[in-house]
């Protein structure tokens, strides 16, 4: 993780078990910006031998969460969509990278695309929709 004063979302990431546990790993935090890795394993796989859309919607979500909560508010997901362009194999590691497009009041919009690695084929296309909270 970059180490601009992104305490916050650094302290934000570590506790979160849900993406440690799919082996994410966050490359690049920065203001409006993330990327995240993530390999496809054995259980992440479908019926149809592919990677499970859930798994690849998750990443898109994990990293979509780290580049709108980099400003630094607690910032939550009021909704998101996801096109997925092609299929992700076992084994294959997969790269989100979201970057905030639109920050307006408490409310943003972040894109999120995912490839994969070996090729850089697009496997996804995220839009997520943020809300900023006020202060606990």
């Amino acid at each position: 993780m970059d180490d601009a004063d992104l305490t916050h979302v650094s302290r934000m990431w570590a506790d979160d078990r849900a993406s440690r546990g799919l082996g994410m790993e966050a490359t690049v935090v920065e203001v409006d910006h993330a990327v995240v890795r993530m390999t496809v394993t054995d259980a992440m796989v479908n019926g149809h031998d592919i990677a499970h859309g859930g798994f690849i919607f998750t990443l898109a979500d994990s990293t979509f969460a780290l580049a709108c909560n980099s400003r630094g508010q607690l910032t939550v997901a009021a909704g998101a969509d996801i096109t997925f362009v092609t299929t992700a194999h076992r084994g294959d590691v997969l790269v989100a990278d979201g970057r905030v497009r639109a920050a307006y009041g408490r409310s943003g919009i972040t894109d999120v695309t995912v490839t994969r690695e070996s090729d850089g084929a697009l496997v996804a296309e995220f839009r997520g929709r943020s809300r900023s909270l006020p202060p606990r």
